[in-house]
This record gives C-alpha cells, sequence and structure tokens, in this order.
C-alpha cells in the first residue's frame, strides 16, 4: 500500500517538474527573441562641387548583419529625400550651401543604422554687366560690371574679350582672348556697326560664369552747308634774266576749289621795252599745266607789266543736306573726294621764270643796264568750305 502510495507521489513529482521545466523553457525563448541592426557605410564623391553638379553615393559595403538590406533611404540635406533597394544613387545639387547627406539602412529582421556625409556646393558668381544702350561712334562705351558677386563672398577675377572680330593673342581662336582683366573697362569706338564680345567671372573655386554683349554702334549725324572762302598767297622776288622761282601750295585741303586767279607783276622798267617774264601753274594730280607771258604795260601810263592765269568751274557746288558718318572727318573727307569734284587737290606749283629782261647793253662787255627785275605774284584761290553741324538723333 504505501509502495503504491510511493509510486503515486513520484508520479506527481515528476509531472510538476515537467510543468516547471516547460514554463522556464518558454520564459527563456521569449528571452532570446531579439533584433540585430545592420551596419550603414556610405561614401560619396565629389564632396566638393559647382552649383548644378551631382554628387555619387555609395552604401553598398553597408552590412545587413541579420538578414538582407531591405531599403536605403537617403537625405540630401536639401530638402529632396529619396529611397532605393541598391546602395547606389546620385543627386544633383542645384543651390550653393554645405549640406549634411544621412542614409539610413534597413534590414530585413527591422534594423536600422545611419552614417552621414557633408557635400560642398560653391556658388557660381553671379555677373552683372551693364552697358549704355545708344552708343555713337567715336564714343567710349563703359562695360561694367563692378556690381557682380560671388555668393561666399569671395574675390572675383574678370577676363573680357572685347572683340570677336579680333584675334589678339594669335592663337585662331578669336573668341578666348583676354583683352582686359579689370571689372570696367571703357571701350572706345570708332566706326559704326555691331561689336560682339564676352565677359568670363571666376571665383576662388574656379566656377566661371560668361555671359555675351553686343554693342550697337550707331553713325553720326550732320547737317551739311558750304561757306564760299577766298585763300591768298602772294610772293616777292628778284629774278636775274634766266632765273626761275617755284613755290608749292595745297589749297584743296580745305575744301573744295571752285576758280583761282594767278596775276604776276613786274617792277615797272624806266626804259623802254618792258621784261618778258613767264608765269606757270601746274596742279600735279590733274595734269594741269598752263603759263602766260607777261604783257608790257603802257610805260607813259605809269603800268607795268603783267601776266595771269584764271580758270572758273572748277568744280560744282556743295551739296547740302543731312549726312550720317562715323566723324566728322570722314564725313569731310567723303565730301572733298567725291568723284567729280576732286580737281585742284594735292599740289600746286607756281613758276616764275625771268625770259629777258631788256634793255641789253649797247655794246658787248660793257654793264647790262636791266639785268632782271622785281617781280610780285599774287594767287587767290575761291574755295566752297562745308560746314558740319551734329545734329542728335534716336
Amino acid at each position: 500500500m504505501w509502495q503504491g502510495k510511493t509510486g503515486q507521489t513520484l508520479n506527481s513529482v515528476a509531472m510538476v517538474t515537467l510543468l516547471l521545466c516547460s514554463s522556464l523553457l518558454a520564459g527563456c525563448t521569449g528571452a532570446l527573441n531579439f533584433t540585430v541592426d545592420p551596419r550603414a557605410n556610405m561614401t560619396a564623391y565629389p564632396l566638393q562641387i559647382q552649383e548644378g553638379e551631382t554628387v555619387t553615393f555609395d552604401a553598398r559595403e553597408s552590412e545587413p548583419i541579420e538578414g538582407v538590406i531591405t531599403a536605403y533611404q537617403w537625405d540630401f540635406g536639401d530638402g529632396q529625400t529619396s529611397e532605393t533597394t541598391t546602395g547606389f544613387t546620385s543627386h544633383r545639387y542645384a543651390t550653393f550651401g554645405i549640406f549634411t547627406v544621412e542614409l539610413t539602412v534597413v534590414n530585413s529582421q527591422g534594423g536600422e543604422d545611419t552614417a552621414s556625409t557633408s557635400v560642398n556646393v560653391n556658388g557660381a558668381p553671379v555677373l552683372n554687366l551693364t552697358y549704355p544702350d545708344s552708343i555713337r561712334s567715336g564714343d567710349s562705351v563703359m562695360l561694367d560690371a563692378s556690381r557682380s558677386v560671388d555668393p561666399e563672398g569671395d574675390a572675383l577675377m574678370f577676363a573680357w574679350d572685347l572683340d570677336w572680330g579680333e584675334d589678339t593673342d594669335g592663337d585662331g581662336d578669336m573668341r578666348n582672348d583676354v583683352d582686359a582683366a579689370t571689372e570696367t573697362v571703357l571701350l572706345p569706338t570708332n566706326r559704326s556697326g555691331t561689336v560682339q564680345g564676352s565677359l568670363t567671372v571666376t571665383d576662388s573655386a574656379e566656377s566661371s560664369v560668361t555671359e555675351l554683349f553686343s554693342l550697337v554702334v550707331n553713325s553720326r549725324r550732320y547737317e551739311v552747308t558750304w561757306e564760299s572762302k577766298e585763300i591768298e598767297y602772294t610772293w616777292d622776288e628778284y629774278l636775274d634774266q634766266g632765273q626761275e622761282w617755284q613755290g608749292n601750295v595745297t589749297p584743296g585741303a580745305d575744301g573744295r576749289v571752285i576758280s583761282f586767279t594767278g596775276l604776276l607783276e613786274l617792277q615797272q622798267d624806266v626804259l623802254a621795252p618792258q621784261d618778258n617774264f613767264t608765269l606757270g601753274v601746274l596742279i600735279v594730280d590733274d595734269r594741269y599745266d598752263r603759263s602766260a607771258q607777261t604783257d608790257g604795260g603802257n610805260l607813259t601810263s605809269n603800268e607795268s607789266a603783267s601776266a595771269t592765269l584764271s580758270a572758273d568751274n572748277m568744280n560744282p557746288s556743295g551739296e547740302e543736306g543731312i549726312y550720317d558718318s562715323d566723324s566728322a572727318e570722314a564725313l569731310l573727307e567723303q565730301l572733298l573726294n567725291t568723284a567729280g569734284t576732286r580737281k585742284g587737290q594735292g599740289t600746286w606749283v607756281w613758276t616764275v621764270t625771268a625770259q629777258q629782261a631788256d634793255p641789253d647793253p649797247l655794246f658787248e662787255g660793257t654793264p647790262d643796264p636791266d639785268p632782271g627785275n622785281d617781280w610780285t605774284l599774287t594767287v587767290t584761290v575761291t574755295l566752297l568750305i562745308p560746314k558740319l553741324t551734329e545734329i542728335a538723333y534716336e
């Protein structure tokens, strides 16, 4: 009977022990149920970029530790985010600044880990170029880029190519010259037309901005009238018989030649006959060659011998009106060199030749009572002078 009771007691203890162990084992299993976080690893390149450039991010070295990586969550620091299933992506930064990029890696157990880095985005210079809207030939144009700034406050470098029509450095490329390196340039003009060029502004991080400019240079406008003017040249000389004198003038340089008169007068002789001189003029460019002999004046009327050369209507009258030209000098040259109006231009050569001084000595070897004579040459040239008055127009 005892034995039976003892056996029953042992069975009961075994059951209690089994239940206790089962309860403890269930508690141990719950204690082993925990999450393992992954290990995030991120590289970025390049870390120094210019505004508008792209950075590549590589997180493929990240480790899930347990399970697999299920998501890569990117915060690019500029308000933009992204989620990828692979650890490789890129991002373009549109504005300058220093941005902290954060990566969150998630594994299949729900574990997370983060990694971060910084990207420095250099701001491009802000180019501010001004110049006049209305430009006349001969003006000096102020090109002003002094209000250009760098977002980070760095100093700026300026490179001006002032004329794409000229290759000033001789390298064969007309659009890469550095004609000036200051923030402002005073550019002279000498003819109408269009001048194209460029300005490149660069900051200390070698970020640059280029702006093209096109200057429309207008001609000037003048009202032209003509004024009559007389120019007088006078020479007084003495010539022995057989001698010649020459004198040069250029009256056509001042205006359009209309007419001229040359009067040669000899000093009156006491004894007859009067001396015989020749007056000549050669207008070299026109091949105009004329001469005249002196006529004996009436001694009883106290007249001296003289010779005259003259011409009228050598050129047409001046054309008045409104003219456009790059300069007053260019317009004057145009007016004075119009075809059919150029007579009298260039050098005039006047000559006086003493052919015969009478009377001769009565006997050979005796003194010559009249070896030569004094003379006066007066040349009067009538010109039309163009008068230019500049007028404004828009």
